[in-house]
């Protein structure tokens, strides 16, 4: 474990010999603090961690990074010279059990060159993923698969960045063989800086979106820093990037990296290749991947078709690994792996698929297809979707022509006051594309009801107000006279409180469309539920 002379010799260069104090992790949350831990103090825009470095040594602390000069009562090392002494020792307090605060110039880089140096010490393997939509999963899946023969260190949800990947690393022991690593990507150099500390010689690249293009400017700029990656693995035979054939982007950045390439993808000109997909619904995917002549069917338990890619991913890093294939297809099919896209079933049947953590138009669609795939009757919730530059327009419409095709009802849901003028334009256009679906597709049902989407964050009276009269066209009939009164739902970058609003509402929903059913076509709602239409 990371100990107090670990952490002098990297931020001075120097080896001193002390009365050695063990430290279980570093944090930069007081509130996270565990006994044995190393608390960094960030200076922030809304908040200075210097403010609870005395909260995080009553949490059990032994050792704080500072940069600001900090009250007699705690007991501090200056480092901020960026030297130490041979001759130092640790001060008296700290022998008799008090923590002890080093002060240096600047606490993130200082935090990051801990990193940088434990991550030195040891001979590991690491894996760095990378993208615009998927990383996540993929970084779990693959530490799924690898763990069924390394040990493996992993990021603990998506600490991806400058912050949150050195911390993964202080946490690096004698016993870790395997590393994943995932890298987040906001402005150019910022996967190169974390490559240099993190050192990976595997490098995974799931597609290139147009999610961050706000800042970035574009998605050939996106390109460029996601490909800093597979440009900072070693030459082969120690690196390899592990690209997705089937994304052009991507694709070209085999010509960008001295390590060996191993393409994946749904071409049978891909390295490692699937066909044959068929979706199971919530139980999962099963498809065969073909690699070197090899052939083999596999049945996951992730869902929707575009988890065939993260699988492919994971496969893909098993191999380069050295792993068999029954290592391989064992962390696959017994994976606990924690998906963005929950699926909640209600006490009523309904299904909510919630993707509300981050959106784009890539995850968006993938989202509204796997809601196609499921019967019943499909309504669609969706927030703006932001940072994508000059391609919010072409974003939005992408996701309305989708959203037309498979919800029966569309409700947007904007974060936060009036949306941006550009979004609030774009979600018109979806909205319009949605009604112009049921008409075009001479829906008489759809069309003479006026079917409306259902505001599910305005409480129960609005959600009934705003959902209308639920008549019995607006639930799917099949097997002649059964009803199917399934009803499911996607929920995408909406607000929390917005989504278990939803599932609440949904009950009352169905319960109205019960009523309804039970009712002669064409009778209006009873009295109760007429005042709901008041003002």
């Amino acid at each position: 474990m990371l100990t107090l002379t670990d952490v002098l010799e990297a931020l001075t260069g120097q080896r001193v010999h002390l009365a050695d104090l063990v430290i279980s992790e570093a944090v930069v949350d007081s509130r996270q603090v565990i006994p044995g831990a190393l608390f960094v103090a960030l200076p922030g825009e809304r908040t200075d961690g210097h403010h609870f470095v005395g909260e995080a040594f009553q949490n059990g602390a032994v050792l704080a990074l500072v940069q600001r000069e900090m009250p007699p009562h705690f007991v501090t090392l200056d480092l901020s010279a960026g030297d130490l002494s041979p001759e130092t020792t640790l001060p008296d307090a700290l022998r008799m059990g008090h923590p002890l605060c080093l002060r240096v110039k600047d606490t993130l880089a200082a935090l990051q060159q801990i990193a940088r140096f434990w991550r030195s010490r040891h001979q590991v393997r690491v894996v760095g993923v990378t993208g615009s939509v998927g990383k996540s999963t993929t970084k779990e899946l693959i530490a799924e698969v690898l763990s069924q023969r390394y040990r493996t260190l992993k990021n603990i949800g998506n600490l991806n960045n400058e912050i949150g990947l050195p911390l993964t690393l202080t946490r690096l022991g004698a016993g870790y063989q395997r590393v994943v690593l995932e890298m987040g990507f906001y402005v150019p150099g910022e996967i190169a800086h974390l490559c240099e500390i993190a050192r990976p010689q595997v490098g995974v690249v799931t597609l290139v979106g147009t999610v961050h293009a706000e800042r970035a400017g574009s998605q050939e700029s996106i390109a460029r820093g996601k490909a800093e990656l597979v440009q900072a693995l070693p030459p082969a035979p120690e690196g390899t990037a592990i690209l997705n054939f089937d994304d052009p982007w991507v694709r070209a950045m085999a010509d960008q990296t001295r390590a060996r390439v191993l393409f994946y993808g749904l071409d049978p000109a891909a390295d490692l290749w699937a066909d044959q997909i068929e979706s199971l619904g919530l139980e999962g995917i099963h498809f065969r991947m073909h690699y070197q002549g090899e052939s083999l069917h596999v049945r996951v338990p992730l869902i929707g078709f575009h988890s065939v890619q993260t699988v492919l991913r994971a496969t893909a890093v098993g191999l380069v690994e050295g792993l068999s294939w029954g290592e391989i297809i064992r962390g696959l099919t017994m994976s606990q792996t924690q998906l963005r896209l929950v699926a909640v079933r209600t006490a009523s049947g309904a299904l909510i698929l919630d993707d509300t953590y981050n959106a784009s138009p890539e995850s968006t669609l993938s989202s509204l297809n796997l809601l196609r795939e499921i019967p019943g009757r499909h309504i669609a919730v969706l927030g703006d979707m932001l940072e994508l530059g000059p391609y919010e327009r072409e974003g939005h419409e992408k996701v309305g022509v989708l959203a037309a095709e498979v919800a029966d009802e569309l409700d947007d849901q904007h974060q936060g006051g009036q949306p941006p003028d550009r979004t609030h334009e774009v979600l018109d256009v979806v909205r319009a594309m949605v009604l112009d679906a049921h008409r075009v597709g001479g829906d008489e049902d759809h069309q003479g009801h006026g079917q409306r989407g259902v505001d599910v964050g305005g409480g129960a009276g609005h959600a009934r107000d705003q959902a209308g009269p639920v008549h019995h066209q607006d639930v799917e009939e099949q097997g002649g006279d059964e009803r199917e009164e399934g009803l499911a739902l996607v929920a995408h970058h909406v607000e929390h409180e917005v989504l278990e609003a939803a599932q609440d509402h949904l009950e009352e929903i169905l319960a109205a469309a019960g009523d309804h059913l039970d009712a002669a076509d064409g009778q209006p709602p009873d009295d109760d539920q007429e005042e709901h239409d008041q003002p």
